[in-house]
């Protein structure tokens, strides 16, 4: 690491700066990428960061997700900071701060290093030491009908409706899981979501313009999807966009980057805002409810069958990576699994503390039977996207740990159980999860749930649990209801099922996807009341009516004792 930022500080008398930045994204902003300049410079792993190499001192920038990850990866090199200190920080005030203009937006730079010398520089300073991997060049393919449940010329007749409406010549559509929705493509660009790394211009007057590699667009021209015409290759997209006519555009504040928004307000009034497609997106058909129903079913027969095989069968030591290996083989069993949704969290004892834990094979803890152990893992089907997180014990475990196991639980039925007539906000709902740890002066420091994507990425917005999140709650959202305890150097808990809004009648409600048992021997039933005895009843009930068909004698007879 050290000679990597070395490396780095020799490019800055080049380009005449006092610092770089690194970004956890790539150019296209996704949150997993096969680009991970971040973890290169810092060793840090997590999904979000900033890292600020100046001549003399190194800075990470993270949020409280990651406090106790980014001490034990990068704490040796980097003074670690939350997120919170960034914005406006004096420490680079007079300093011109290098960073590659593909790789921000406006409104990052804006938000977080407005009064700072900011020098735009052409070339990754990253990329000039390190030769990443090129993508995967397999093509795009397109879902049927019976996956996304929608044509894509309807939902492309919506958005040049969208652009009549609101008077817009264009729409730039930068990010890819966006593409994805509108064309009804997936791709292999990243390793834990099939999203198509490109970019999509639509005009009002009926015209569309994909932006990617031209290899990976083959099928789709097979397919008469794409015309040749339509198809503009990356390095003949400044060209293009630099011909484009028109007086109005519309670009995605979260992920167009400052090298796009500088190259068409030469020409157009740009319109800032997030892309719709997000909102659009985020509302899921009847089809793609069901391949999410039938995604939950065959992922929840596996991760049971997980659960059974290491608290019942498995009598050897095992490594946290044994347990993430075995799990994964169980997934693949079925042959609509494809990959993981993201890296599997699989932390025995302190390291379930970590809230996005990596279990490395050089040296993974071995599982001890007196520990906790947190597993939060999820998959990517054919059609659809998993995660789900339980916490197992393998030994009798101490009140306390049991009491703050409870709250945690009560949280999560409170959250499925939420009224959205009265509480239609996440940030209502995120008050009710915290509520009984709360009142034993207790908390956690993430959200308590996430939008999640159909057959896309594992995270997605524009809705979510969370103390800040005010988009009105609607029926077809998924989110994930996650609510959890940490305590640093000791142990962690989480219960993780994704939910989705149903409507019966004028009534809106909470239902669950997630089908896996809920470890009883952590819960103290002295403290949940009749409706949440009821409750969880009622849910392992369901577990086992819809999953013991899959299972073996011997795991069926363990779940229904289970469920007693």
């Amino acid at each position: 690491m050290k000679n990597n930022i070395k490396k780095l500080r020799s490019q800055f008398s080049r380009y005449n700066i006092d610092g770089y930045i690194i970004p956890k994204n790539d150019e296209f902003f996704s949150e997993y990428s096969n680009k991970d300049r971040l973890k290169f410079i810092s060793n840090f792993s997590g999904s979000a960061g900033y890292a600020i190499i100046l001549k003399k001192k190194n800075y990470l920038f993270i949020d409280s997700r990651y406090t106790i990850q980014a001490k034990l990866e990068s704490g040796n090199n980097f003074i670690i900071l939350n997120y919170e200190k960034i914005i406006n920080c004096k420490i680079f005030k007079n300093l011109t701060i290098g960073i590659d203009p593909t790789l921000f937006t406006s409104e990052q730079l804006k938000k977080i290093f407005s009064n700072n010398k900011i020098k735009s520089i052409k070339i990754n300073l990253v990329d000039n030491i390190k030769k990443f991997k090129a993508s995967i060049k397999k093509p795009f393919y397109s879902l049927k009908t019976d996956v996304v449940g929608e044509d894509h010329k309807n939902k492309i007749k919506k958005m040049i409706k969208f652009l009549k409406k609101n008077n817009l010549d264009h729409i730039l559509i930068t990010s890819p899981e966006n593409v994805a929705w509108v064309l009804n493509i997936r791709g292999f660009d990243n390793p834990n979501s099939p999203i198509p790394n490109s970019n999509l211009l639509i005009s009002k007057n009926n015209k569309k313009y994909i932006i990617s590699e031209k290899t990976k667009l083959i099928t789709l021209k097979k397919e008469k999807k794409i015309n040749q015409n339509e198809i503009i290759d990356f390095k003949d997209a400044y060209s293009f966009l630099n011909k484009l006519k028109g007086k109005r555009i519309l670009i995605d504040k979260e992920t167009c980057s400052i090298y796009y928004e500088n190259l068409l307000k030469k020409k157009f009034r740009i319109i800032k805002k997030s892309d719709p497609i997000y909102f659009l997106k985020s509302i899921k058909n009847k089809t793609e409810i069901n391949n999410m129903i039938n995604s939950h079913l065959i992922d929840g027969v596996a991760l049971t069958k997980f659960i059974y095989w290491i608290k019942k069968v498995n009598k050897k030591r095992i490594t946290e990576v044994d347990a993430q290996n075995k799990l994964e083989k169980f997934r693949r069993k079925n042959k609509n699994y494809l990959f993981p949704s993201f890296p599997t969290i699989a932390g025995s004892g302190k390291n379930a503390a970590i809230v996005h834990y990596r279990a490395k094979k050089k040296d993974a803890k071995t599982i001890n039977k007196k520990d906790i152990f947190l597993c939060d893992s999820g998959g990517q089907y054919k059609y659809g996207t998993t995660d789900v997180t339980r916490t197992i014990c393998f030994s009798k475990q101490s009140s306390q740990i049991k009491k703050i196991f409870t709250y945690v639980l009560k949280g999560h039925i409170a959250v499925v159980n939420t009224n959205l007539k009265k509480d239609y906000f996440g940030k209502k709902i995120d008050k009710n999860a915290r509520k009984f740890l709360n009142e034993n002066g207790l908390d956690y420091g993430h959200g308590t749930g996430h939008g999640v994507g159909h057959f896309l990425n594992v995270h997605e917005g524009p809705q979510s649990i969370s103390k800040s999140n005010s988009i009105k709650l609607k029926e077809g959202m998924i989110l994930s209801n996650e609510p959890g305890f940490y305590k640093p150097n000791s142990f962690g808990i989480r219960i993780e099922n994704l939910i989705f809004i149903k409507k019966k009648g004028k009534k809106l409600f909470f239902e669950n996807l997630t089908l896996a048992p809920i470890e009883k021997e952590l819960i103290d039933y002295k403290s949940l009341s009749k409706f949440e005895k009821n409750y969880l009843f009622r849910y392992h009930l369901e577990v086992y009516s819809k999953i013991s068909p899959y299972l073996n004698k011997k795991e069926k007879k363990w779940l229904a004792e289970f469920i007693q």
